[in-house]
């Protein structure tokens, strides 16, 4: 039983994550290329956070309860783009620490001599005295 609830939950997840609009721009602002655009994204999250007042407005009116439902995935993917923002900023900023570094590293090797071309000297075999 645990396994086919397992199954089941893993199934849904990489369902919602291949389908879902939301998590499809997550994952394109996850990337490399993306992570430049993770801080203006969190501006996706005021729609729908007006998005989810309106519900809940509608709700308490004595529309259908139904809406509370809906305000709380608006709510939902509000918070997941307004967490982006910072995790990807940090993220670009270590990617961006490391490429600098590699740079440095790759401009301090001499021309001409790859890595695997050097020639290493001979260890020096103990003697015994």
């Amino acid at each position: 039983m645990f396994g086919f609830i397992w199954g089941l939950t893993a199934r849904t997840h990489y369902a919602l994550r291949k389908f879902m609009p939301t998590n499809i721009a997550l994952d394109a602002i996850h990337r490399r290329r993306g992570l430049k655009w993770g801080v203006p994204a969190m501006l996706i999250a005021v729609p729908y956070l007006l998005a989810a007042v309106f519900c809940i407005g509608l709700a308490q009116d004595g529309r259908s309860g139904w809406l509370n439902l809906l305000a709380v995935l608006f709510v939902w993917n509000a918070l997941k783009f307004i967490i982006a923002g910072p995790a990807t900023l940090a993220r670009l900023i270590v990617t961006r620490h490391r490429e600098a570094l590699a740079r440095r590293v790759s401009a301090a090797e001499p021309r001409g001599i790859a890595g695997s071309d050097r020639v290493e000297r001979p260890a020096r075999a103990f003697a015994r005295s």
